[in-house]
Formats: structure tokens, sequence, C-alpha cells
């Protein structure tokens, strides 16, 4: 379940044993498979449970905090990689590694778990948000401002807005509305509304 490659550069103190690593994050999976909450987990029986002293841990991650956002940086989908021939081809696969986050929150029962008791913890939410949700929207408003620069998208729009226009539906998609559909298409629509914009459509002559 656990990806072998993921990359920890975002980590303070590279680990020296990655088999050390991986007991310790596959020790808080099989606890939360278990139905441990995860504001009850600790630090020593993380430890225990992964055949490992507390000083390990530490090496690695400054707390529970950072330990927490990298498991669930493990147990998402990854992020595709962007294929950077086009703005508008980066935002495609970007919206759509948001659709398949969200379909795979709706048919893990770990991983949803862990989103919703995460929201309940503000330090924890915090360093998702710091770590992981702020650095894909700095990435998906660099993809949209050069798609500007390129002349791929208008010079006189409002980056921050058309990221939030484009990010919008698929949030409300995924997190608000978890009945709602996640179509295939979803992400091409989206953009493609978006060019289209709102107004009627000029009758054929």
């Amino acid at each position: 379940m656990l990806d072998q490659d993921h990359e920890k550069e975002h980590r303070r103190g590279r680990p020296r044993s990655e088999a050390a690593e991986r007991a310790i994050l596959e020790a808080v999976v099989k606890l939360l498979e278990e139905g441990v909450p995860l504001g009850t987990l600790s630090i020593e029986r993380i430890a225990r449970t992964a055949g490992v002293g507390k000083a390990t841990i530490y090496r690695r991650w400054q707390g529970k905090e950072e330990l927490f956002v990298d498991v669930l940086r493990e147990i998402e989908p990854p992020d595709a990689p962007l294929p950077g021939t086009s703005a508008l081809d980066d935002l495609r696969v970007m919206l759509e590694s948001m659709r398949r986050r969200g379909l795979a929150q709706r048919s893990s029962a770990l991983l949803h778990n862990v989103a919703v008791q995460m929201k309940s913890q503000p330090r924890l939410w915090e360093e998702y948000h710091r770590t992981v949700v702020e650095p894909r929207r700095r990435a998906t408003m660099g993809v949209i401002a050069r798609g500007v620069a390129s002349g791929e998208l208008r010079d006189d729009l409002d980056v921050e807005l058309l990221h939030d226009m484009l990010i919008g539906p698929m949030l409300l998609r995924t997190l608000h509305r978890p009945g709602a559909p996640l179509d295939e298409d979803l992400a091409e629509r989206i953009i493609r509304t978006a060019l289209q914009g709102l107004s009627p459509r000029t009758p054929s002559p």
C-alpha cells in the first residue's frame, strides 16, 4: 500500500534507514486500520508497533503532526507528473489528480476516517495545509501564470480568482458533496466551461 519511491525532501533530517522509516509508516497505518483513533496514537505506541525506539521516530519527524501528514501522503493516490506540453494540459492533470483523490477517499474507509479525524485536530490540519495543500495551490497558480505569459490564457485575468474558479468545482464535489458524480471527463468539462464563459452562445447565422 505504501509507495516505496515517495519523495522525502520536504522532511527535516533525511532518514538514515529507509527500512526503519517504512516500518514506522506501516505501523501507523496498521494501528489506524485496527481502529485506533488518530488523536490517541502516541509516539510510544507507534514505536512499539514498529519495533523501533522513540528516538528513531524523532530523528525523522519533529512530532506526530509531521509523521501523520507523511502517512496521509503515502495512502493518498500520488499526484501525476505534469506533461509540461501546455498550461491547459497541466491544469487538466492537476484537476484529474484531485478527482482521483476524491474517489480514493470515497472508496477507502481508512483514508476517509483519517481525513475526517485530521480536521478535528488544528495542529495537524495546519501542518497538512502548510506542507500539502499550500504547495499544490502555489503549483496550480504557477501553471495558470505560465498560461497567461504564454498567451494560452487572457493577460487581464486575476490569477488567484481563476485558480479558485477552476479548483472550486472539484473541491466541492470531492469534499463537500460526497454523493456528487466524479465522472472521468470532469476535469475537461471544468476547463471547457471556464474557457467558454457564462455568456449565451451567439446563434449561428
